[in-house]
């Protein structure tokens, strides 16, 4: 599910390497946290926020299947932020 979620993020912003997806798991639920540079945020969001809940409908349909909830939070992250992330995965 998090390739999914890395997947549809990474084909919508303009720098697709600062994008870090981190997956938090309860034991009903997950969330994916999505972190993208701050010149990215507004193409993950869309217009009053329709590409954002396009993507939260997609992930919780898919998650349907597994039996959890899925939730899904967008964070833009500063320079710095986006610099340490780029280093933490190579």
């Amino acid at each position: 599910m998090k390739q999914l979620v890395e997947t549809i993020v990474k084909a919508l912003v303009d720098s697709p390497e600062e994008v870090v997806v981190t997956e938090i798991a309860g034991e009903q639920s997950v969330t994916y946290e999505i972190k993208v540079g701050q010149k990215d945020t507004g193409k993950v969001i869309g217009k009053m926020g329709h590409t954002a809940q396009a993507i939260r409908t997609i992930i919780r349909a898919a998650s349907a299947k597994t039996g959890k909830s899925a939730t899904v939070q967008i964070d833009s992250m500063n320079d710095e932020q986006a610099e340490t992330g780029l280093e933490e995965e190579q």
